[in-house]
């Protein structure tokens, strides 16, 4: 069974820091990609960033140069920093890992962003 954990949301400020991480654990094996969506209130899931095995990223435009995506494989884990947050960024953020052709999603973590 496989599980992933994500931890890090919160309530900043405009213009404030967050770093989320999602860590997988249980029988998950030969992860390929890992990437991060959002979903704002009565909106669709979207992309945010993604980074593949090679440690290859993409970004939506609306968070290019202020937010980081990066991978730790030897704890299965996978970062987004958040910098220079606004408050349309308030969404709940959830995390992705594909391995062996499946994708696997977190629980969701809320990132309120105050004016």
């Amino acid at each position: 069974q496989v599980r992933l954990v994500e931890s890090g949301g919160g309530l900043v400020h405009n213009g404030g820091s967050l770093r989320l991480s999602c860590a997988a654990s249980g029988s998950i094996y030969n992860i390929n990609t890992m990437g991060w969506y959002r979903q704002a209130p009565g909106k669709q899931r979207d992309l945010v960033a993604v980074i593949t095995s090679g440690d290859s990223t993409n970004y939506a435009d609306s968070v290019k140069g202020r937010f980081t995506i990066s991978r730790d494989n030897a704890k299965n884990t996978v970062y987004l920093q958040m910098n220079n947050l606004k408050p349309e960024d308030t969404a709940v953020y959830y995390c992705e890992v594909v391995a062996a052709y499946r994708a696997y999603w977190g629980q969701g973590a809320q990132v309120t962003v105050s004016s």
